[in-house]
């Protein structure tokens, strides 16, 4: 007998607040037209003055739970992937668990930046694998528009906020690569690149900080290591890129999107891609992604995903599923 993490249950929350392009024009030396040509981003969600990641969380782990058909009694932990948290302690997930007015189990936070999703999947498999828990509430969420400074044009019109969750069950399988559930999955980290992306803040400098990046260092290391990573982690599932459905990377910007899709010779037709409208949402976008796919009638059951995503760190790794 094999035991899968099986996905049960998928759903998204957005600040109701919708930025265009345009409205950098006022602040920053810029233009639709630069942002969309050099992102593929046309519009992104800020949160509300006030609205804290942790509530974007709880927003999209009910609309998770819904769809899973279960309540918050039904769950044995609770995982967040987020770079933003409320406070740097507690948790975001004890103040979800808080809030879905779950008083057992247990939850805590990762902290990959965009690699988190992936990392907290890994996670989640890992304490179901091991019997540590039988339904884990997996979420990304992020208010990177609170790290924005606002003079820099090539970081602060590329990110947004949001939150995505997933509801993953243990469930009797096979043990074949046509098991639905997580079959695989690959993680990686190298801190000697640091430097190409962080935030200068934090108990260091006893502020908040901005976000710095090395956009072009950056895009060259996520090609390469984001096709190598997909690769390794379908190998370790017994399977190739001629067997996936549907890539659903982080939403970054449409050029690594799809140049990580060409380099793992998987046509853009079997993409999902929603950064045009949400932006750069750190952790939170792929679980953004997979919510909106399954709700456009993209991902179907039995579908073989691949989910990549590199953050600062630098930080990368995927996770390959079937839904």
């Amino acid at each position: 007998m094999t035991i899968r993490a099986t996905v049960k249950g998928v759903g998204h929350y957005l600040p109701d607040r919708v930025v265009p392009n345009a409205e950098f024009e006022a602040i920053v030396d810029t233009s639709d037209e630069w942002i969309k040509s050099r992102s593929g981003i046309e519009r992104r969600h800020f949160a509300a003055e006030g609205q804290l990641t942790s509530d974007l969380a709880t927003r999209a782990a009910l609309a998770a739970l819904a769809d899973a058909g279960m309540a918050a009694t039904d769950i044995d932990a609770i995982i967040v992937a987020t770079s933003t948290p409320d406070f740097t302690f507690p948790s975001v997930a004890t103040m979800v668990q808080a809030a879905l007015g779950m008083t057992k189990g247990y939850a805590f936070d990762v902290q990959a930046v965009c690699a988190g999703f992936v990392y907290a999947l890994t996670n989640a498999n890992a304490l179901i694998l091991s019997g540590q828990a039988k339904r884990v509430l997996v979420i990304g969420a992020e208010t990177f528009s609170r790290l924005m400074n606002w003079k820099d044009r090539g970081t602060c019109v590329l990110f947004g906020d949001g939150a995505g969750a997933l509801v993953l069950e243990a469930v009797e399988a096979s043990g074949s690569s046509a098991d639905r559930g997580i079959l695989a999955a690959d993680l990686n980290s190298d801190g000697r690149f640091r430097d190409l992306l962080y935030v200068d803040g934090g108990t260091s400098t006893g502020t908040t900080g901005h976000l710095v990046m090395e956009g072009k260092e950056v895009f060259r290391h996520a090609i390469e290591k984001l096709a190598e990573t997909a690769h390794t982690a379908l190998e370790k599932a017994g399977l190739t890129s001629d067997d996936v459905d549907w890539i659903v990377p982080h939403q970054a910007n449409i050029r690594i999107i799809e140049g990580t899709a060409k380099r793992m010779q998987v046509s853009m037709d079997r993409v999902i891609v929603t950064v045009q409208d949400h932006g750069n949402t750190s952790a939170a976008s792929i679980p953004l992604a997979l919510s909106v796919g399954k709700a456009r009638g993209q991902i179907k059951p039995g579908d073989l995903l691949v989910t990549e995503a590199i953050g600062g760190g630098l930080a990368w790794g995927s996770v390959v599923l079937r839904w």
